[in-house]
Order: structure tokens, then C-alpha cells, then sequence
């Protein structure tokens, strides 16, 4: 049995000294580990469908969801950062701990409905994946649950999503 915690790399003081970042290129440099962690992630959410696509925002938890709807057999809507769609959108901004940020979808990609999967490689204080959520909803959506490879629980992210419906893989302190 792979244990995926020995393939995430932890690195003390990054980006800034005092943080420890788990690093997920380790864990998706080698195809059997990367196969792994999708086929557990497909299984940890069968509880939660039926849903049409899985929902990811930029960057990395493109990774994740690519290969994930591929699997599922279900469609990919990219949540990007505001002029990285070329086509009409709608836009979310939410609260930092220092600021906003405001993410960006296809004005199209629901349809006027669809239930989708939220997906992203890392839960930390919730704050991005909340405003997914609340994007998909406020366009028709609705969501089916949330999936994240890593969850750092000390951050509480998941009081922050307005879903019941969590899973992650691996879960820090």
C-alpha cells in the first residue's frame, strides 16, 4: 500500500519563515503515486455523486481535477484569476488575510445548472474554494461536494465551506 504522506514534501519557512509548506510536486513527479492519488480521490467521492463536472480553481488544483473528470467521465470548469478567460465571465471576490482576491468563470459553463464536485489540492483557511462554491450558486449550480488531496485541519477551512459534503486524502496539523 502507497503511502502518499512520504511523497509530499515538507518545506520549513516557505514562502516566509514560520510557515511549513507541503509541497505536492513530489507527489506528482512519479506516475504510479500520481495514478494513486487519483484513483483514491475518485473513490472518496463516489459519496457524493451524482454531479456533472468537477469545478477547479488555478493553478494547482488544475493538477488534481484534469485527471480527476477524466476518470469520472464528467466535465472541467476552470475557475482562473481575473483576464485569463477569453470569454465572458462572472466574478467572486473574497476576503484575505491581507486583502482580496477575485476569481473568474465562463458566464456559459453552468448552463443554468449542473451539479459539480469542487476540487483543489489544498484546504488551508477555506477562503478560495468558498468563493468557488459560492460562484457555481450564485450561477445557477450546485454543489455536490468538496475533495482536496491535502487539508491543513489548524487552519479550520472547512468551517469556512458551505458544504458538509468534505473529503482529503492527507490531513496536517
Amino acid at each position: 500500500m502507497i503511502n502518499l504522506d512520504d511523497h509530499v514534501r515538507k518545506i520549513q519557512d516557505f514562502p516566509i519563515p514560520g510557515i511549513l509548506f507541503y509541497d505536492i510536486t513530489t507527489l506528482i513527479r512519479r506516475g504510479d503515486i500520481f495514478n494513486e492519488t487519483i484513483n483514491r480521490l475518485a473513490s472518496a467521492v463516489e459519496q457524493f455523486k451524482p454531479f456533472d463536472s468537477i469545478v477547479a480553481p488555478e493553478s494547482r488544483g488544475f493538477i488534481f481535477a484534469a485527471p480527476l473528470a477524466a476518470a469520472l467521465n464528467v466535465g472541467l470548469i476552470p475557475i482562473r484569476k481575473p483576464g485569463k478567460l477569453p470569454c465572458k465571465t462572472v466574478s467572486k471576490s473574497y476576503d484575505l488575510e491581507y486583502g482580496t482576491n477575485t476569481v473568474q468563470m465562463d458566464i456559459d459553463a453552468l448552463r443554468g445548472g449542473g451539479r459539480v464536485l469542487l476540487v483543489d489540492d489544498l484546504l488551508a483557511t477555506g477562503g478560495t474554494v468558498e468563493a468557488c462554491r459560492t460562484l457555481v450558486e450564485e450561477n445557477g449550480g450546485q454543489t455536490a461536494g468538496a475533495a482536496f488531496v491535502i487539508e491543513l485541519t489548524s487552519l479550520n477551512g472547512r468551517a469556512k465551506v458551505k458544504t458538509q459534503n468534505i473529503v482529503s486524502l492527507l490531513q496536517y496539523e
